[in-house]
């Protein structure tokens, strides 16, 4: 009898593993399904993105990055990269205020939750004293190189989200955006073709009791970092000589940026096309611009 249970017990056991197995290889197989679809969902988004400069091109990456989002949001570099395509959206490519402020939102958002979520930052943050804000604002003063992409996107989009709110929406947010941007100044100075430059150009422009200097210093380091990206002079001219209401500069630096070239630089042609268009654009407004 004795025999007879351990026999039992044998079959068991043995009966337990092979259904333990059966469940573990089905959801293997899934999780490798998965993890196929995603590949292959990245890789449309990656041909997709290189044809930025058809608008249905752009629509459709941002579709299939949110459907990846919905399965995997744990990937910094797939959510850095959904947050850059909705900045890229919401300034070239939508004409309504609330459409793009939609998408600025939308895309800060992510790039915050990349930021928040990260290992690396976490860390920091656990290791910073103080109330929930302060340790923020601390971890992000000193975050690593790693995190420039998410914190470029988070304040980015932020910024273009708020100009077309109130000044005080600004100020409430202004000394956040200045540590991350300076912070990635510290870090890489001419990242994304001089970004964080361009980005205080934009911002001073747009802040009370700033004085407009400071918008121009920034906008003319972007311009020397890097002067093949028609963004920088563009959005000189834009916010700073209007501003500063200098109608003949405003012409001028606009039409060098209608007569260049924009496949100097391969790899931002779209954009480059993309600010040409708004050159011209802002040309033709030029006498509302300046009343």
């Amino acid at each position: 009898m004795k025999h007879f249970y351990i026999f039992l017990n044998h079959i068991f056991i043995c009966t337990a593993i092979l259904l333990s197995w059966n469940c573990t290889t089905q959801k293997i197989e899934l999780e490798n399904a998965k993890s196929q679809n995603i590949d292959f969902l990245i890789e449309q988004t990656e041909l997709l993105w290189e044809q930025r400069s058809d608008t249905n091109a752009v629509i459709k990456t941002n579709h299939i990055l949110g459907l990846i989002n919905e399965v995997e949001n744990n990937d910094k570099d797939l959510l850095n990269a959904y947050s850059h395509s909705l900045f890229f959206q919401g300034m070239f490519l939508e004409q309504t205020k609330i459409k793009k402020d939609s998408l600025f939102h939308k895309g800060a958002e992510i790039a915050k939750y990349s930021l928040l979520k990260d290992s690396l930052f976490i860390a920091i943050l656990n290791n910073t004293e103080g109330d929930s804000s302060f340790k923020t604002l601390s971890a992000l003063s000193i975050a690593p190189k790693e995190l420039v992409p998410s914190m470029y996107w988070w304040a980015t989009n932020k910024l273009w989200y708020l100009n077309n709110k109130p000044a005080i929406e600004r100020i409430n947010q202004r000394e956040l955006l200045e540590i991350i941007m300076h912070r990635i100044i510290s870090l890489e100075p001419d990242y994304l073709y001089g970004g964080p430059y361009r980005f205080f150009g934009n911002f001073y422009s747009r802040m009370p009791g700033v004085e407009i200097s400071q918008s121009k210093d920034y906008f003319q380091k972007a311009i020397a970092s890097s002067p093949n990206y028609f963004g920088n002079k563009v959005q000189m001219a834009e916010f700073y000589h209007q501003k500063a209401e200098n109608k003949s500069l405003f012409q001028s630096l606009l039409q060098k940026v209608i007569d260049a070239e924009p496949t100097i630089d391969p790899e931002i042609i779209p954009e480059n096309i993309f600010y040409q268009k708004r050159a011209i654009q802002l040309l033709q407004q030029e006498d509302i611009l300046f009343e």
